[in-house]
């Protein structure tokens, strides 16, 4: 890390920047109440950012695939899928049915449990291949976006402008009451993440590689691959999906430190990450005046990036 220290610095210093413009830009009348709101929504923002800047380095470390995303396994379908059910189920009342706090741990559960069954069925074979797992992901995905589809064409108009609400990464709907049990897992992520953290650099060596220097390959993995699931999870059920952020962060990191140790890129992803969240938003609300939201943004930069590497990457 002591070669990359000063870029480390400038990132820091533009993170810090960036959240202290957007929490005093244009504060205007109730100036207590407004720092109190914005400041939950940069802590928000913060833990987004870490959280998929994070499980995008492990993930692509993991594969060693480096246009690849934890979003194409199917967890943002599966979050889709839950929030079309329970308004098609219920309609107008859903809400009053299922509180924020309900419906928030309910979506976790619900796409780590989806996790947890791809990786039983990766772990259960004899030769366990990860990118049978990545198919079967991307396959049920698609199932799921297509059951979701399905549902939101029967339901009410009114009722299906409450699904769509979920289709779009927000921070300006947040619950922040819900930001403390999102705070505390991925606290619990990172710290369990720690403890790995010295494997990921024979890791990204490739599995015959990691196996010959000692790692148990399959617990490492099966580990992290847990934990890409939490973190996923937890950001896309406290804000929604934001499908090219991930690629987006990772491999500006990598163009920007030429490093293969995690520690430098997981903490100058995590810092990447919030300077894209938080620059993202503070554009939305003060140049856009609230008329987009801000994965429609990243998604299509983040798109046009994805193009730029599979066109970079076809002509190596």
């Amino acid at each position: 890390m002591k070669p990359f220290r000063k870029k480390i610095a400038v990132l820091a210093g533009i993170s810090i920047l960036l959240c202290a413009l957007f929490l005093l830009y244009n504060l205007g009348p109730g100036t207590a109440y407004a720092l109190e709101r914005r400041g939950y929504k940069i802590a928000t923002m913060i833990v987004v950012a870490c959280c998929v800047a994070y499980s995008s380095v492990i993930f692509q470390t993991i594969t060693n695939n480096k246009i690849l995303t934890p979003s194409i396994m199917g967890f943002e379908a599966v979050y889709l899928l839950f929030q079309t059910v329970i308004v098609f189920i219920y309609g107008d009342k859903t809400f009053q049915v299922l509180t924020h706090s309900n419906n928030f741990f309910i979506s976790v559960v619900l796409m780590v449990l989806f996790a947890l069954g791809l990786f039983a069925v990766l772990f259960r074979k004899r030769h366990r291949n990860l990118y049978l797992m990545l198919l079967m992901g991307l396959v049920l995905g698609t199932l799921f976006s297509t059951l979701s589809s399905f549902m939101q064409i029967l339901i009410d108009p009114n009722e299906f402008l409450m699904v769509e609400g979920q289709m779009f990464a927000s921070f300006n709907r947040i619950n922040f009451d819900l930001f403390w049990y999102a705070f505390g897992l991925m606290g619990i992520t990172f710290i369990v993440g720690w403890r790995y953290m010295k494997y990921l650099d024979v890791l990204a060596l490739g599995r015959e590689n990691a196996i010959n220097l000692g790692v148990d390959y399959n617990r490492t993995v099966r580990v992290y691959l847990v934990l890409i699931a939490v973190l996923v999870s937890v950001s896309t059920a406290l804000v929604g999906p934001i499908t090219f952020l991930g690629i987006l962060v990772t491999n500006l990191t990598y163009e920007l430190f030429r490093t293969f140790r995690h520690r430098t890129l997981i903490l100058s992803c995590c810092l990447v990450s919030v300077i894209a969240v938080v620059g993202g938003q503070f554009v939305v609300e003060h140049l856009f005046r609230f008329n987009t939201v801000i994965s429609i943004i990243i998604n299509f930069i983040g798109g046009i990036y994805f193009i730029y590497l599979l066109l970079r990457t076809r002509k190596i």
